[in-house]
């Protein structure tokens, strides 16, 4: 098989950019939302129907949850293959001389389910670039593009090999390095540049000392709850939302 993509969103936004070749294959008697999914296949005109038992989708894609569908988009996959990618050196020569951007630099995050919960908050609050780490990251896997209710298929992305040095080519460049850390200044008084980047760190051990010698300012998000801290992808979101509320 190629490509997988399961959960029924993930799968609608998936059907929209399927190749000759694609097949979907469904649970029978699945009920009325397998149904439009078959029906949304059958229209693309390129993505072959086939209806299996629920034991054999559970041999393709064993210990997930796929709720009945699962989508094979056709030919070997490679990487994150069929996502967007894009070298950060070719993004930062597609901007205009003038032109602001926001880019989010994720800095070692190792679960797929924060990994595509991020990705659907890029997409929401239009995020132009998602850079993440060859090693010491999750990649942009099956689990990913679920979890990001097919986002991750509209979000551009750059895995490098790194990070530092994709940092100052995005400083030659103009932007402005924003690392997320409890120690920093306030991200209510954060003035964010035209072209911001802002950097997350792991789940555990936050941004790495290297990559954050780098940023020009860390960020931190006020909390008055009782717990230290917030789950990643909930503070990338607040942070991305802050970045979007300053340009009004």
């Amino acid at each position: 098989m190629g490509e997988k993509v399961y959960g029924h969103h993930a799968i609608e936004e998936a059907l929209k950019k399927a190749a000759a070749g694609s097949t979907l294959y469904l649970m029978r008697n699945g009920g009325s939302a397998l149904a439009k999914l078959e029906r949304e296949a059958i229209l693309t005109g390129k993505v072959a129907v086939k209806k299996v038992s629920k034991a054999e989708l559970e041999r393709m894609m064993p210990d997930c949850d796929t709720r009945g569908a699962l989508l094979d988009m056709g030919g070997p996959r490679k990487g994150a293959s069929r996502l967007k990618e894009m070298s950060v050196s070719d993004f930062c020569r597609s901007l205009k001389e003038d032109q602001g951007a926001l880019v989010l630099i994720l800095d070692g995050i190792t679960d797929p389910h924060n990994l595509g919960a991020i990705l659907r908050s890029a997409d929401q609050f239009g995020c132009d670039l998602v850079i993440i780490p060859e090693r010491r990251s999750v990649q942009a896997n099956e689990t990913v593009v679920k979890v990001s209710s097919g986002a991750a298929q509209y979000v551009t992305l750059s895995v490098v090999t790194n990070l530092s040095r994709e940092i100052d080519i995005l400083k030659d460049n103009g932007f402005w390095v924003y690392g997320a850390d409890m120690s920093g200044s306030s991200s209510y008084e954060t003035d964010f540049s035209k072209r911001t980047c802002i950097v997350m760190g792991s789940e555990g051990d936050g941004i790495s000392q290297l990559v954050r010698k780098k940023c020009d300012i860390i960020t931190s998000i006020p909390m008055r709850g009782h717990i230290d801290s917030l789950n990643v992808s909930v503070a990338t979101g607040i942070l991305l939302y802050e970045f979007r509320r300053s340009e009004h």
